[in-house]
């Protein structure tokens, strides 16, 4: 090639084409040219302000931590070891007897399980009656929809001591007084409402022309609902779903109130009802918190990755 350069060219220099191509193509040359700084690798340097932030972000997140892990070495410690030390020492042996007293006293694999079933039902029912509502008041035709959803955020927005009486009367007429199902139906009702006006806000910002796409294909509302809208709403379903389990999980009051047998009885209320009534110590308690703390983490840390997904799920288009 450099033989027909010098007759196409007399003028041209020899050049070797073959050795400046693959000089060309060699990585980390810069071809920007002479006077261009290369570019930059790795993170721009920090301001202040993100130092800042940083460093208000492990506080806080200490400060979260401190509970937990006052539980966690306070779990594993006698009580004559909590009485000689304090709460704020690392326990001298490891004691696990609290852990064994408090397992065996409420039998803790029964009331797990009654808290997985309540919590485990409240969302997944929540979560449907929540994208049924959210998609009649969000995509569909419903008349005062506005005033629909803002009467719905007003009842999620009253006490749960205002509706006790009324609850317990009206469950007590039914028969279901007593019952994991009188639970899991309040439950149910009281999440599925903050479930509808979060996704019929998201639901009234969808894309019409992609409805309007599958009803000219001959779909029916159902088919759109399931085919259309549930796929692609499904990361935010999901962070319902958890939250509403967790929600569920943590709640303490209206349990109290409609689980009176032993037998019916969730974590949470299992905890305080055996502290008031054999006057655990402090030990035991903290065993007894740790265990019911355990199955939510564990959850947590199992869904964390779709928890993840699904609140930026939104961030880009």
């Amino acid at each position: 090639m450099t033989a027909i350069a010098r007759e196409l060219d007399p003028e041209r220099r020899d050049v070797d084409v073959s050795t400046d191509a693959s000089t060309a193509r060699r990585p980390g040359r810069d071809l920007r040219g002479p006077g261009r700084s290369p570019r930059r690798s790795g993170y721009a340097k920090r301001t202040p302000g993100d130092w800042v932030v940083l460093v208000v972000a492990v506080l806080l997140g200490f400060f979260i931590a401190v509970p937990f892990l006052l539980i966690l070495v306070n779990s594993f410690k006698s009580p004559a070891d909590y009485n000689t030390s304090g709460p704020l020492t690392l326990p001298t042996e490891f004691y696990v007897d609290g852990i064994v007293a408090f397992w065996e006293r409420v039998d803790f694999p029964e009331k797990l399980w009654n808290s997985v079933f309540i919590s485990g039902l409240v969302a997944v029912f929540a979560v449907l009656i929540s994208m049924l509502n959210a998609f009649a008041l969000g995509i569909g035709r419903v008349k005062g929809r506005l005033w629909i959803v803002v009467v719905i955020l007003l009842a999620n927005m009253l006490p749960q001591e205002v509706l006790l009486y009324p609850l317990y009367f009206m469950f007590k007429q039914v028969g279901l007084y007593d019952s994991q199902w009188a639970v899991i139906i309040i439950f149910t009702v009281i999440q599925s409402a903050f479930g509808t006006y979060l996704l019929a806000s998201v639901y009234s910002t969808f894309p019409k022309e992609l409805l309007e796409a599958a009803s000219l294909d001959g779909a029916s509302r159902w088919q759109i609902l399931w085919r259309v809208v549930y796929p692609i709403s499904r990361p935010t379903l999901s962070v319902l779903l958890i939250f509403f389990f967790i929600w569920t999980w943590n709640e303490f009051l209206i349990p109290l109130t409609f689980l009176v047998s032993n037998g019916t009885q969730t974590v949470p209320v299992a905890i305080t009802v055996l502290q008031g009534d054999r006057l655990m110590d402090v030990t035991t308690t903290s065993a007894s918190a740790l265990l019911g703390l355990i199955p939510t983490l564990v959850f947590f840390l199992i869904f964390q990755r779709t928890l993840t997904r699904g609140i930026t799920a939104g961030a880009v288009k």
